[in-house]
């Protein structure tokens, strides 16, 4: 079961940039930011009520990130969902022959749990879905 929308990447060139607008135009606040070297980028996370926009910055020029930022410029990367079994989560999209880009749920940061939905079988969107450790 789906439960909530847990955040929306944007991608960015450079957080500091993207910040101007988000938290200095919107009044947003930057609660944190976080290096994922696994996956060449540093995110910044800026809470909207129970969910986050997460800014993400290339770190690498060899990333998926940085590849994404360089043929599609900045904007909207992935929207995530939070389901609360993402073992059958990803066992009912099976069913329904949508294409995953992870075929098992990979190791996240705390225990967290992701897997990739392909844009091909959601009209264009790329989806992360997401479990948290405390379930």
């Amino acid at each position: 079961m789906i439960k909530s929308i847990n955040h929306i990447a944007i991608i960015v060139p450079e957080l500091e940039g993207a910040l101007d607008f988000w938290e200095g135009a919107l009044g947003l606040k930057l609660a944190r930011t976080e290096s994922v070297p696994s996956e060449g980028v540093e995110v910044g996370f800026l809470p909207v009520g129970d969910s986050n926009l997460e800014l993400m910055k290339p770190t690498t020029t060899d990333s998926g990130v940085a590849r994404f930022l360089e043929k599609r410029g900045p904007g909207i990367h992935h929207l995530c969902l939070e389901v609360d079994d993402i073992e059958a989560t990803m066992a009912r999209l099976r069913e329904h022959n949508i294409q995953l880009i992870n075929e098992q749920p990979q190791a996240g940061h705390g225990g967290r749990q992701y897997a990739f939905v392909h844009p091909k079988s959601t009209g264009g969107v790329l989806v992360e879905l997401y479990q948290l450790s405390d379930q």
